[in-house]
């Protein structure tokens, strides 16, 4: 099985309108088949929404809940700019839309603190924001990763960094293994979902044989985590896994990249969280260019 999403997942795209989310549907529909079922925009309900490239015509909707009852979507994506994405992730949620995923960068943290304690009240997942969406090959596509590189495969990824999430996913299909499904978290300091969610979801997923974990510096998700595997290891439930820390380099007290990746505190650094992950047994890459390669040592034992 598929982790989160899969050929019969319907989705919503939130900011269908706008210049990111019309080439993201094109590409979804056009080159992976994905169940894009309509739009929402308050002000251009009733209207339709043209895919060129692939032939498609959506409907747009006033109302996430409008297109849910409408469509039957059990999904939804949020392309909407900074100001407004809070409101519409919350929105959703409102919805009962079980899936919800937020590709926009650059969300105020208080926004975002609303979200999260609507959040926790609620059935919904939210997956971001500053994420690059959830893939699962062949099936359903969400969000900004370049299907091309997919491969359908046995390994689990997980990363808060979108780059390095195409990176272990080129990498794993390079190397034949190929996909289950690749989740980006997102990078920001307060978001829906964390590293627990996704490998207690791998380690249960029959098909997923091996687990790819990308974190980087700042917070104590890695940590967690790492502390996760173990305690499920005791349990003796396990899976081969490899994991690298991107900002091994920076300098305390400077965000590098997101919005999460700050050190501070003493805590957050990468020599801890690397030192954590390896008493985990988890398999640490020396670099993002050896992650497929120490994934297929370590599987070969």
């Amino acid at each position: 099985m598929s982790i989160l999403v899969d050929k019969n997942t319907k989705v919503l795209v939130q900011g269908l309108t706008g210049k990111t989310g019309t080439f993201h549907t094109e590409q979804a529909l056009a080159y992976y088949g994905t169940q894009m079922v309509g739009g929402i925009h308050p002000k251009k309900g009733g209207q339709t929404w043209g895919d060129v490239e692939g032939g498609a015509e959506l409907p747009i909707f006033a109302s996430v809940a409008e297109g849910k009852e409408k469509t039957g979507a059990n999904a939804t994506v949020v392309y909407v700019p900074p100001a407004g994405a809070g409101a519409a992730i919350i929105e959703a949620i409102e919805a009962e839309i079980p899936l919800i995923v937020c590709i926009t960068e650059g969300i105020p943290v208080m926004d975002m603190v609303k979200v999260k304690a609507r959040l926790d009240r609620s059935s919904s997942r939210l997956l971001g924001p500053n994420c690059p969406g959830v893939l699962t090959p062949e099936e359903c596509k969400i969000g900004i990763m370049p299907g091309s590189i997919f491969k359908k495969g046995n390994v689990g990824i997980v990363s808060r960094s979108g780059t390095l999430t195409y990176e272990a996913v080129f990498q794993t299909t390079n190397e034949g293994l190929g996909q289950t499904t690749a989740v980006g978290i997102g990078g920001d300091p307060v978001k829906g979902t964390e590293f627990i969610d996704m490998l207690e979801m791998f380690l249960a997923d029959d098909e997923t044989q091996s687990i790819v974990m990308i974190g980087e510096i700042g917070g104590s998700a890695e940590e967690d985590a790492a502390q996760f595997i173990a305690d499920e290891a005791k349990k003796g439930r396990s899976k081969p896994m490899v994991g690298f820390i991107a900002g091994r380099t920076a300098p305390p007290g400077r965000t590098m990249g997101h919005a999460g990746a700050v050190i501070s505190g003493g805590k957050g650094g990468a020599e801890d969280k690397i030192a954590a992950m390896e008493a985990a047994g988890i398999r640490i890459s020396p670099s993002p260019a050896q992650l497929g390669t120490t994934l297929v040592d370590l599987l070969k034992g």
